[in-house]
């Protein structure tokens, strides 16, 4: 408690600053992950019962986005015709949940129901890790090994070969048409990370479709290829989903590239052969989220850097800082050594140009309140909701306002009821509603953040009625798939 307490005295003046300056739209992010064995063998009743803690954690904490990892390696946290079950959500490939349900589904379920955004993330790459011993006689990669090379341990799915391209994107196809998912999200594994000593087997592949190029250029544009055709996937089958990518937090050293960042450590371009900076330039992503883990003063791979530079390169789709938790809070702040580096990672964060928001890894961090980070979220940070950040190239229309904006005084207490807007497309449709309040006669700046009383995906809240003295000037707006927002309706309300 003491040291919680010495951290918000020290963030006091700061916390004025973010309050009067905290941003109306934001992506606040968490990513839930299965591959570290979390959810493996527990049951249905165990895994739901944690994440339900999470997720009321996460969204007291100001979390509007969870990511959600369904594919670890060729496998489902879903049910699918396409991919076995995934070992670690039974701990056995192949095998369904008994009691049988669809973490999937009840995650999106979940999520909606608190106006959060769920997001399906995949390993697109990956078919097999280190630890999976056994594997269903359905897996791609059973079926098709030639289509596979291993690489230190790891089965991968060749990104040379069209046929795995058009695979993966299969199984993108399957999970957006099916599941009500707001955006599909891929982490950082493309070709696998460098191992000294141990060449990439993809000899015959380059022989077959390398036509004498560079190998190395040879080996982006698979890449390219596949993430150009993903984008295209997502979007033909529900053009309102989202997508995103994580790439590792190094895009090029300035030893490699004269604008690349001022680092020495692996390299998205050169090493993991992704070309995170076309694929922004291109439009073909939605968001980029690279991992800037490290910390401040790191001497490879310094925060301050990184953040700086990712800013300044890559402003062409919303940027969204992928944040460690654990080395945020286990690292002294250079210039505050009594406290650790969140308050300085938000400070940069919040005051360089072109960051719309952070995503935190990983959520049981923060559900755990690892270094009193979720309790600063709350109290400083994500005080106020915000907004998804808009995507025009997706959906720039507002949807409709709502309707019969009435109090009512109801056997539950009083309480302030609307209608949805009419829409004629998915697009229009409302999906969430912002809820401000001003005193009577105050101007509402629906740009201030402070003045929403909440964003919520029903049709009605509770209102706080005290004598009925005090007037105050309520509006409601609706948002769409997109977060477009409507104009508002207003009505003054004696509380």
């Amino acid at each position: 408690m003491w040291l919680l307490a010495t951290m918000l005295a020290a963030c006091s003046t700061e916390a004025q600053e973010n309050l009067s300056g905290q941003p109306k739209r934001e992506f606040r992010g968490a990513w839930i992950q299965a591959v570290n064995g979390q959810w493996q063998g527990i049951g249905r009743d165990a895994m739901q019962t944690e994440l339900t803690r999470e997720l009321n954690e996460l969204q007291a904490d100001g979390i509007n986005v969870i990511l959600f990892q369904c594919r670890v390696e060729g496998d489902a946290l879903y049910a699918s015709a396409l991919e076995p079950w995934s070992r670690y959500l039974t701990g056995q490939q192949g095998t369904p949940p008994a009691p049988f349900w669809d973490p999937l589904q009840w995650m999106i379920e979940q999520c909606h129901a608190r106006g959060m955004e769920l997001h399906a993330w995949i390993n697109p790459y990956r078919a097999k890790t280190k630890g999976t011993q056994a594997m269903a006689t359905t897996h791609y990669a059973i079926q098709h090994p030639e289509r596979c090379f291993n690489y230190d341990g790891l089965l991968l799915f060749d990104p040379a070969l069209p046929e795995n391209r058009q695979f993966i994107c299969q199984v993108a196809q399957d999970i957006v048409s099916r599941y009500d998912v707001d955006g599909f999200h891929i982490d950082d594994y493309f070709y696998p990370y460098p191992v000294a000593g141990v060449p990439i087997p993809d000899d015959a592949s380059y022989a077959r479709y390398g036509q004498g190029r560079d190998r190395g250029d040879w080996r982006r544009d698979n890449v390219n290829q596949f993430i150009r055709e993903l984008a295209e996937t997502i979007h033909a089958t529900k053009p309102w989903v989202k997508f995103g990518v994580s790439p590792f937090g190094i895009y090029r050293n300035q030893g490699s590239w004269p604008q690349g960042s001022r680092t020495n450590g692996t390299q998205n371009y050169d090493d993991l052969y992704a070309d995170v900076l076309l694929w922004i330039q291109q439009g073909w992503i939605d968001y980029n989220v690279p991992q800037i883990y490290w910390e401040i003063g790191h001497k490879v791979a310094d925060y301050d850097t990184l953040i700086r530079w990712w800013s300044k390169m890559a402003q062409g789709r919303p940027l969204i800082i992928g944040q460690d938790i654990d080395r945020t809070v286990a690292n002294a702040d250079p210039q505050n050594p009594q406290h650790h580096q969140l308050a300085a990672k938000m400070r940069l964060q919040r005051g360089l140009p072109g960051i719309d928001g952070s995503c935190q890894w990983y959520a049981r961090a923060l559900a755990d309140n690892k270094g009193s980070y979720g309790t600063m979220l709350r109290q400083v940070y994500h005080r106020t909701p915000a907004l998804q950040p808009l995507m025009p190239w997706l959906d720039g229309q507002a949807p409709g306002k709502v309707r019969k904006l009435k109090p009512v005084w109801t056997e539950d207490g009083y309480m302030l009821f609307w209608t949805a807007p009419k829409a004629k497309s998915p697009m229009d449709e409302a999906r969430l509603y912002v809820v401000y309040r001003v005193p009577k006669g105050e101007t509402l700046n629906m740009e201030d953040p402070t003045s929403i009383v909440c964003i919520t995906p029903t049709t009605f809240i509770p209102l706080p009625y005290m004598d009925g003295t005090q007037k105050w000037t309520y509006a409601v707006t609706a948002l769409d798939r997109l977060q477009n927002e409507s104009k508002p309706v207003k009505k003054t309300i004696k509380l």
